[in-house]
């Protein structure tokens, strides 16, 4: 049978894991594949590396754009990154009937809408199984294994970086700065870590799962971002006191106003497994009605753990080739013509309970005037501790805990405790989650 032709976009990180993986594991993939799959044509920025990866015996160029309208070509797989040069090539690919593997999260997230919508129309296949947790079987649970079920809710650790600082805070006491150089030093995080850190590239990866798991568009744009750069190893060291581990989350929720769309810290209880992940690794939590909690764990990034997702995806195809349209899994899971347009709710709208650290004066007082200025938002108190005795200056910190609240009623709320005479400006708020 005649062997499927792959066009490869960058020869990077993933590139050069996707090529390695492909020769050393040759035999094993023809074998699952039913076909033998060849790598074509490379495209890259340094040919002088790119030749040095590749050998002597692969095309290679520097335009993208030849690779993507190569007639040749079966299955393009675009590992350039970014949202310019990636996604040109990308839709070129498409109007040239060719199929797409892709781990760009990045742009799918953004502008994955008119990507699918194109790929419709010429009824090709856009496969993205490493743009989210990489190696992680994820988009293919929700896709495939879970499909009997109605999704209740996904929550996961889907950035590696972020989980590795925190890890590192809790396990040394450490703050942030501190931990985020060593994180650069080793490699775990860029010279300009902004979306690791900010929330941002785990954002991009829970609107793809919330948009399979529930068959909505992707909708970044409604998605609510907090990133880990405002924790405190005091938070942290106290969150481990009260019973519970401090994790940035991903998180998507079917209510019956809306679906929730957010990423931010997160208290977890110590008790649960996802609590538990640590370093640089991802873990997901999906809860279906029928399948109940399932749990996915794995490297959260690398060369060749994505290379395994991106590899996996090129075989899927290979596969369903020669399939009629109809017969494939939809790109999110859903028909085209049966997504939802249920919206995302602002986060203000959102319930959950949280973590509130105040800085307060020992006095008289004060207590109950928190505790009535939380009653006037209708926030109930789950727990009220003060961590240590007044300082120097007749200050404490008080913790408390909340049941469960609307977002916009703690802000009011906050709002008015730092008004407090005997409350000062600087706390500290975080959302808690169960996730049983």
């Amino acid at each position: 049978m005649k062997p499927v032709k792959i066009g490869l976009l960058g020869i990077g990180t993933v590139g050069s894991g996707t090529y390695r993986v492909l020769e050393r594991n040759r035999e094993e993939i023809t074998r699952r594949a039913g076909r033998r799959i060849e790598i074509a044509w490379v495209a890259a920025r340094n040919l002088t590396r790119a030749r040095e990866i590749v050998g002597p015996d692969v095309p290679l160029t520097d335009d993208v754009m030849r690779v993507a309208r190569d007639p040749e070509i079966d299955i393009v797989v675009e590992v350039i990154g970014g949202t310019g040069v990636a996604k040109d090539a990308m839709l070129a690919a498409i109007e040239s009937g060719k199929h797409i593997v892709t781990a760009n999260k990045a742009l799918l997230a953004t502008q994955g809408n008119e990507i699918f919508a194109a790929a419709g129309k010429r009824n090709v296949i856009v496969a993205f199984e490493g743009a989210v947790s990489v190696c992680i079987p994820i988009i293919k649970a929700l896709r495939e294994g879970l499909t009997a079920n109605r999704i209740e809710w996904i929550a996961g650790i889907i950035n590696g970086t972020s989980n590795f600082i925190l890890s590192e805070m809790r396990a040394k006491g450490l703050p942030f700065d501190d931990v985020l150089r060593e994180a650069q030093r080793l490699g775990y995080a860029e010279a300009d870590p902004t979306f690791d850190v900010e929330g941002v590239d785990a954002g991009h990866k829970i609107t793809l799962l919330s948009a399979i798991g529930f068959g909505i568009p992707v909708q970044f744009d409604r998605a609510y971002i907090e990133g880990i750069t405002h924790l405190t190893d005091r938070d942290i060291t106290y969150a481990e006191e009260l019973g519970y581990r401090i994790k940035l989350l991903g998180i998507t929720r079917r209510t019956a106003d809306g679906i929730e769309l957010r990423v931010h810290p997160t208290l977890i209880p110590a008790q649960r497994l996802i609590a538990s992940v640590e370093g640089a690794m991802n873990a997901i939590l999906v809860k279906g009605d029928a399948a109940g909690v399932t749990m996915y764990t794995g490297a959260g990034a690398g060369s060749e753990p994505t290379a395994s997702a991106v590899i996996a995806d090129i075989i899927d195809i290979t596969r369903l080739m020669e399939a009629e349209p109809e017969e494939r899994v939809p790109h999110l899971a859903f028909q085209p013509d049966a997504l939802s347009a249920v919206p995302i709710l602002a986060m203000a709208d959102v319930e959950t309970s949280y973590y509130l650290r105040l800085r307060v004066k020992d006095q008289v007082g004060a207590l109950a005037d928190i505790a009535r200025m939380l009653a006037d938002n209708e926030i109930s108190i789950d727990a009220m501790l003060q961590k240590g005795p007044a300082d120097e200056d007749g200050e404490t910190d008080i913790v408390i805990l909340t049941h469960r609240t609307r977002e916009g009623n703690l802000q009011r709320a906050i709002e008015g405790l730092v008004k407090l005479p005997t409350v000062r400006e600087s706390y500290s708020r975080i959302r808690r989650e169960d996730l049983g």
